[in-house]
């Protein structure tokens, strides 16, 4: 299966979900859920990342295997759909490089809502042009359940109070799913049990091309 473009959008509100994927695993699909379900998006958009611009190591799995990945896993899902645009792009890729490639797509249709784990706070102020960023699109944070609100306070100096409320009204609270990539790959190499972590399908493409040290052999 080559990389492409496998989505359609038509609804006012689109939410795009980006990260490394290596690999998708039901945390990623039921939070973006959740997430489409807070805001009322219509649809959500997984957008693999080639390599994110503060992470110094490469993706275990290939482009093609990660986007496929995630086509296995949402194919069931009308809401869900996935782009290759920042997999063509010369590594690395920018966020808002792909929130104005959708704002053209769409002509001014839909608004556009950018999702961010809590956990990547810590890095927002590192993110390529993160003000125009703020400023283009609502950038929205999930966070846990049974956690704290993300706090944007310390951001203040650094943004100013309307990007700091803009990102206040644009949190979304998802269900606790203790489960990362990081794990899945570490339980895949040893041998370990991954079923609860994985669409079916998806495990079944790990084992066929022999991903992640796991073979069908």
């Amino acid at each position: 299966m080559p990389v492409s473009f496998d989505y359609m959008v038509t609804s006012k509100r689109t939410a795009l979900f980006g990260g490394t994927f290596d690999p998708v695993h039901v945390g990623h699909t039921v939070v973006a859920a959740a997430a489409a379900e807070h805001i009322g998006a219509e649809k959500v958009i997984f957008i693999p990342a080639k390599r994110s611009p503060l992470k110094d190591n490469l993706p275990r799995a290939s482009d093609v295997d990660r986007f496929n990945m995630i086509s296995l896993a949402i194919e069931d899902d009308e809401k869900f759909g996935v782009s290759d645009c920042e997999l063509k792009r010369q590594s690395p890729s920018f966020t808002l490089d792909s929130v104005r490639r959708f704002q053209a797509e769409l002509g001014g249709k839909a608004s556009i809502f950018w999702l961010i784990g809590a956990d990547g706070i810590s890095e927002l102020s590192r993110w390529y042009k993160i003000e125009e960023l703020i400023d283009e699109c609502s950038l929205s944070v999930m966070y846990r359940a049974g956690f704290e609100k993300p706090d944007f306070e310390k951001f203040l100096p650094l943004w100013g109070r309307r990007r700091v409320e803009k990102l206040r009204e644009n949190i979304i609270p998802t269900p606790l799913v203790d489960v990362s990539s990081t794990q899945v790959r570490q339980r895949l190499a040893s041998g370990l049990d991954v079923a609860q972590m994985l669409h079916p399908k998806v495990l079944i493409y790990i084992r066929e091309n022999n991903l992640y040290g796991l073979s069908t052999k």
